[in-house]
């Protein structure tokens, strides 16, 4: 199993639309792409990303191909009109939380 973990955080007065966003578009989107949900984080407090995130894949040749799929690429895209300092990586999957 590969883990794609994502960190971002939320643009200043779009909160509400992200929220909007993450539940009807993105969460879904990822799922019916492949990914299995793992992990959200919110940080409320301290230094560091406001929002972690991760999902699962059988393999890095799945992980690959899904990061090449256009559906993948637009809806990053879009992710990216609600956050600020967004990034992404892709590790083995480990047991708990990663980063």
């Amino acid at each position: 199993m590969v883990k794609l973990l994502m960190s971002w955080d939320i643009i200043a007065n779009k909160e509400k639309e992200f929220m909007d966003f993450l539940v009807q578009d993105f969460t879904p989107t990822i799922q019916k792409l492949g990914i299995t949900p793992t992990d959200a984080w919110l940080t409320v407090y301290g230094e560091g990303p406001q929002v972690l995130a991760g999902g699962v894949v059988q393999d890095m040749e799945t992980m690959e191909a899904l990061l090449r799929n256009e559906v993948w690429i637009q809806l990053e895209e879009r992710l990216q009109e609600y956050v600020l300092n967004y990034s992404r990586k892709v590790v083995k999957a480990e047991g708990g939380f990663q980063l």
